[in-house]
């Protein structure tokens, strides 16, 4: 991995409620190295988005957020004062949601969002900043900046709203963009536009990028390495290419055996998918949270220890019964994600 960025360790986090704390996140641990593109993946439900908004401190006020450090360049983020946390906000992390439509404001020109942004986080006079907001629109592959800077949000397209959103994100020149299922919403052809603009944004600023996705297929192409989440827990973690050719928890290999491929023919294979739906974390409790839909599982899985194990360079798993379930390395490549079709 290249240098650190950011590091979480052993991330809990729970929210309040009249019976107690609902915890929905259990002992997260990943990190994210300078320059790296690195991606959040699993199931709705997982504690992919909840994980990543507490490197802002983006807790909503029931939440409870424990963590033995989330460090952010070695400064450990759950200690910052409030001034300090303004200014780790503004020009250390940006942030993309799922829905800009839904974080911009309709009753304001997109021109005037950005330059707002620029006037708080860089401190720009209105004149620079408008100059300066064209020059994002076009670095973020929106053209004619001059004129499109004058639309509401609801003349714009989703992708071109997404990238409105992204042009705000990297307004302060952020070490570090999180993008939290930023193409959920876009058709097949714009995601993968906002994909490689992200792509293409690190290489051109050494910006380190998080993704969060349901989706492995959008995380094989963009990222480096892949934490993979269940039932608010890591299960597994590491290259992303070795994760997808060689998993080694049975949810890593049930979430990449469910996506749709083509044959030689260019003929859409159907996959199953996993059976039964995520757990409610109420129901989550000692064990391996996957074990009910896990066709490999056993009653010991019921009481497993979920610490990360090392099953190769920089590559981890919660499953300690790996070697009684896998193949053997490269046996079935051709039905992992960038394997032969």
């Amino acid at each position: 991995m290249t240098d650190p960025l950011l590091n979480v360790e052993e991330l809990s986090i729970a929210f309040r409620q009249r019976r107690g704390e609902l915890t929905v996140v259990r002992d997260v641990s990943f990190d994210v190295g300078v320059g790296e593109v690195v991606g959040l993946v699993g199931e709705s439900g997982s504690g992919k988005s909840v994980s990543c908004r507490s490197i802002l401190r983006l807790m909503p006020a029931h939440g409870v957020m424990r963590a033995r450090a989330i460090e952010f360049l070695g400064r450990d983020v759950t200690k910052l004062s409030d001034r300090e946390l303004r200014d780790h906000r503004r020009h250390n992390v940006g942030m993309v949601f799922q829905d800009p439509y839904s974080c911009l404001n309709p009753t304001q020109r997109v021109g005037e969002q950005v330059a707002e942004a620029l006037r708080v986080n860089a401190g720009m006079s209105k004149i620079d900043a408008r100059a300066r907001t064209i020059e994002l629109f076009e670095s973020v592959g929106i053209d004619r900046g001059a004129e499109r800077q004058r639309s509401y949000p609801h003349e714009l397209s989703g992708g071109m709203r997404q990238r409105v959103m992204i042009a705000i994100a990297i307004s302060a020149g952020p070490k570090l963009l999180i993008g939290d299922e930023p193409t959920t919403a876009l058709d097949v052809t714009t995601q993968a536009q906002i994909l490689a603009l992200m792509s293409r944004l690190r290489d051109d600023t050494g910006m380190a990028v998080l993704l969060v996705s349901h989706d492995f297929g959008v995380v094989a192409q963009v990222c480096d390495r892949v934490v993979v989440m269940y039932g608010g827990r890591v299960m597994e973690s590491g290259p992303v290419t070795q994760v997808c050719t060689e998993p080694q928890h049975p949810y890593t290999r049930a979430l990449l055996e469910s996506i749709p491929r083509l044959e030689a023919a260019g003929r859409r294979v159907r996959r199953e998918g996993i059976p039964g739906q995520p757990p409610n974390p109420a129901d989550v409790g000692e064990g391996c949270p996957f074990a009910d839909r896990c066709a490999h599982a056993s009653a010991r899985c019921s009481s497993v220890d979920m610490s990360l194990r090392p099953v190769g360079p920089s590559h981890v798993t919660a499953c300690p019964f790996v070697g009684e379930w896998s193949d053997p390395p490269g046996a079935t490549e051709s039905s992992r994600v960038g394997g032969p079709s």
